[in-house]
């Protein structure tokens, strides 16, 4: 059998190093295996090569100049890897069978000493996101990087690993094999819920914004990029009130209470009601509900279908009769920073002439104080590529607040998560928003909060419908672009 991949690893330690070259020379598919390390180390049946930065651009072209098979399995994260019995032969005959740029499989997860099955989702043209799962290890036709050997790319410390997936992408399809074929150390014991901000901290500002970088260019390649000025909005028509403040909620007795009088405290220069649409609460929900319903002061509506989830609730309070020209978010367990929230979120609409206003929070605990990582910007999002960097990021912040003619032609997606997300990513495809990067609303963290702590299936089923979102959305921008230059040769993104 001639060797026909050569394998790429980042130096972790000299036990777990020298194991990962013991178990690629079992295979006779292996040619050379390389070690990249910041300095040298001793270990045997292996080529150390010496590297600055893991994920650079530089690294992916020194490990393109290295190659010599024809095909490159790259273990590049920081953590411990085994490679399972069988698994390059299996890769091998997996990307020969597909003609793929780019394999990727399933992984056992060593964390606090217990072993698990770590399942991954399929890749799709909408998952753009840089945080995707591949796994410890990606598995590259030599032409992959043979290509990226000349991307226009400048020199990038972070992106080199987004940049060359997104290549491999351009070339065809990245395929999952959903068997177990590697186990992976992890040493990150989080919970789902603090993960999920790492990307805001002011420590990865460069690091995104070359994530951003790379993704825009990808953009640009297959067809998809929208460009600056985006479309103002025109507020033509006519409505009773000004703006609606829409609270979904089923069981949230702690602090719906909470909820509604920072809404009725807003100090406006217009009308503004509250509708709260209740969906079969049985914890003293609607108790609460009906006796601030009696005094007038909201909207209680229990819908007449018993199957909506939060987008669902959200379209019986956006058709509703008495909603106003602006509607306005409020999740049943956050609170509005103070009294002016709802006068400066619509003054946002008239100053930018926006479909859509996004506010900035301050994450609190139950108690409302603030904890880490305090205020939640998105200053990612810019007046010129924010709409191009929404296809990239996993949420464009809140509060949200919509042009109520567009949000009824668009609809809320009668889903329970991503229903936010999926809104912005339409309204941000055709129309101009708005951002507001001061705090004006206070985002509750605690067990009940639905992203609070998440196990590996639901975060499967979460990312993988975000991505599904990304790819509509990203379809569609394609085909508006073909329609608005048609004697162009677009890139189709399959």
């Amino acid at each position: 059998m001639n060797p026909k991949v050569d394998c790429f690893f980042i130096f972790t330690d000299q036990f777990s190093s020298q194991k990962q070259i013991d178990q690629c020379r079992d295979s006779l598919l292996v040619n050379q295996i390389y070690i990249l390390a910041p300095d040298q180390v001793q270990l045997n049946n292996c080529e150390v090569v010496i590297v600055e930065e893991n994920g650079s651009c530089s690294t992916i072209r020194l490990i393109a100049k290295l190659l010599r098979a024809d095909f490159a399995l790259l273990a590049l994260g920081d953590s411990p890897t085994e490679i399972g019995s069988g698994a390059i032969e299996r890769l091998l005959q997996v990307a020969e069978y597909t003609d793929a740029p780019m394999v990727y499989a399933d992984y056992m997860e060593l964390k606090d000493g217990v072993l698990s099955p770590y399942p991954l989702i399929d890749y799709q043209p909408g998952s753009l996101r840089d945080d995707f799962n591949f796994g410890p290890v990606r598995f590259f036709r030599s032409e992959v990087l043979k290509a990226f050997r000349y991307e226009n790319y400048e020199t990038l410390k972070y992106a080199g690993c987004y940049a060359l997936r997104l290549r491999a992408s351009r070339m065809g399809e990245l395929i999952h094999v959903p068997e177990f074929l590697f186990t992976k150390v992890e040493s990150d014991t989080r919970s789902s819920g603090e993960k999920q901000f790492d990307y805001v901290k002011a420590t990865a500002r460069e690091r995104q914004l070359e994530m951003e970088q790379v993704c825009t260019s990808h953009l640009r390649e297959i067809g998809a990029l929208l460009l600056a000025p985006f479309p103002e909005t025109i507020f033509s028509e006519q409505f009773e009130t000004e703006a609606t403040v829409v609270i979904p909620v089923r069981n949230r007795v702690k602090t719906i209470r909470d909820a509604i009088v920072s809404v009725l405290i807003q100090k406006t220069s217009f009308h503004v009601n509250l509708i709260v649409v209740d969906n079969y609460s049985t914890d003293g929900t609607s108790e609460i509900l009906r006796e601030y319903a009696r005094q007038g002061k909201l909207i209680h509506l229990i819908p007449e279908r018993k199957d909506l989830g939060i987008g669902g609730c959200w379209n019986e309070a956006v058709f509703h009769p008495a909603c106003g020209k602006f509607t306005v978010q409020l999740d049943s367990d956050d609170l509005y920073l103070d009294e002016n929230t709802l006068q400066i979120m619509v003054d946002k609409f008239y100053e930018d002439n926006c479909a859509m206003v996004i506010g900035s929070y301050r994450m609190t605990n139950f108690n409302l104080e603030e904890i880490p990582p305090g205020v939640i910007d998105h200053r990612e999002w810019t007046d010129d590529n924010g709409p191009n960097n929404a296809l990239r990021i996993n949420g464009l912040g809140t509060p949200r607040a919509f042009y109520t003619p567009i949000l009824r032609e668009i609809r809320v997606p009668n889903t329970s998560y991503g229903e936010d997300y999926a809104l912005g990513l339409a309204i941000s495809g055709k129309y101009k928003i708005g951002r507001i990067y001061q705090p004006v609303y206070l985002c509750r963290r605690w067990d009940d909060n639905t992203d609070a702590s998440l196990d590996l299936a639901k975060m499967n089923i979460h990312n993988l419908y975000k991505d599904r979102l990304r790819t509509f959305e990203l379809q569609a921008r394609i085909q508006r672009n073909k329609k608005s230059d048609p004697g162009k040769d677009w890139f189709d993104g399959s």
